[in-house]
């Protein structure tokens, strides 16, 4: 091995890059920075093209070093320079000889020196045979000419069957690193496909409760005008070991819940409607429905009686004939220095008919009756420039 032949490998792993890079695109141009999938792919493409293959091992010992400071076996030589387009080793050689450098003779046939012995072997052995057998078959005198011209070429034929059932074929080997390599990337493969469902389970586990849950939409009617109610609503939501929970319902727009139980029980309520419990099996209840609620009569006319200043001498006769003499009446106050004040009948009247503009701001908030028709409960407040601020 001389110098020149390293300086002619580094042109042969240079030619073999080039090749290479015609039909591929590799992570790197440079042949040395090639690692995993891209040594893979090359060793595929010199088995398709060159008919031999070199292991992972000898790829980083020759390709990954550079200059190298040994020459690779003739056969990987001989394979590398079939697939950058030339015949041979010596062939690549003679195609980039240098200044003053002469091949020698013997060269030319350095890549059939290996072949040469075997060849020589198979013949000795071929011709073994064939003396031992032409020894050992008797010539009979019995037997005609027929016979041992039969005999002769049952000879004949069984030498060219051993010549084509020694005849070798030269099959090209695997190195176990490419086995290992291949491996590996199915084993990270199937480990991402693993993770990619993991991420899936936890989103719907995440998100389970949108997925799986189902809107309803209830609006409420007035029984006895056919309209939506055009007031707050107080809607508690009913579950079994739970306490409830209260949802406020605008006017004029329906009451939207959300859930994936399959049963509904929710109590609505209102200071001018009678309260109302309202069951419904889910699985077979539509998404949307109207729900009537009955006004509450006494309760309207109050309010309408406490608004109202017109007639206030007619006004009075009529409360004084809706309110029981027993009523309980409540003002509710929110500042921080009143909670409840109670009234009686007379002071409530007196109230609500004397000509003031707190009328306006006057709200009832519960009302109750007896079996007569008879008011015996009001509670109401009037709201403040203070509670609005």
């Amino acid at each position: 091995m001389s110098d020149l032949d390293l300086l002619h490998f580094e042109q042969l792993k240079t030619e073999v890059q080039t090749q290479y890079l015609v039909n591929h695109t590799p992570s790197f141009e440079n042949i040395s920075k090639w690692k995993g999938i891209d040594i893979i792919y090359f060793q595929e493409d010199l088995r398709k093209k060159a008919k031999g293959n070199i292991s992972e091992k000898s790829f980083y010992t020759y390709f990954k070093n550079s200059p190298v400071t040994k020459l690779p076996r003739i056969d990987m030589l001989n394979i590398l320079s079939v697939y950058a387009g030339y015949v041979s080793w010596y062939d690549f050689k003679k195609n980039h000889l240098f200044a003053d450098e002469i091949l020698k003779d013997y060269e030319e046939n350095m890549d059939l020196e290996a072949e040469e012995p075997q060849k020589e072997s198979e013949n000795l052995r071929i011709s073994e045979s064939e003396s031992k057998k032409s020894e050992s078959t008797p010539v009979l005198a019995e037997k005609d000419n027929n016979s041992v011209s039969e005999n002769l070429d049952l000879q004949k034929s069984n030498t060219v069957n051993q010549l084509v059932k020694e005849k070798t074929t030269n099959l090209s080997t695997y190195d176990t690193a490419e086995q290992k390599s291949t491996f590996s990337l199915v084993k990270k493969y199937i480990w991402l496909g693993i993770s990619a469902i993991l991420a899936v389970l936890v989103g719907l586990l995440g998100f389970k409760d949108e997925l799986f849950s189902k809107k309803y939409y209830y609006s409420f009617i007035d029984a006895d005008r056919n309209s939506k109610i055009n007031a707050e609503l107080q809607v508690q939501i009913l579950k079994e070991n739970e306490s409830p929970i209260l949802y406020v319902a605008k006017p004029n727009e329906p009451f939207v819940y959300t859930t994936k139980s399959k049963t509904l029980t929710m109590v609505v309520s209102s200071p001018y409607y009678r309260t109302d419990t309202i069951q419904r099996n889910l699985e077979t209840a539509p998404e949307a429905e109207n729900i009537e609620l009955k006004p509450n009569d006494y309760a309207i006319m109050l309010f309408y009686y406490s608004k109202s200043l017109k007639d206030l001498k007619k006004k009075r006769v009529s409360l004084n004939y809706l309110i029981s003499d027993n009523a309980l009446i409540y003002q509710v106050f929110d500042n921080q220095f009143y909670g409840v004040e109670t009234m009686d009948k007379q002071r409530y009247i007196n109230l609500v008919t004397l000509p003031s503009t707190s009328l306006e701001k006057l709200d009832v908030i519960d009302t109750q009756a007896d079996k007569s028709g008879k008011i015996v409960m009001i509670k109401f407040k009037i709201d403040t420039d203070d509670e609005k601020k």
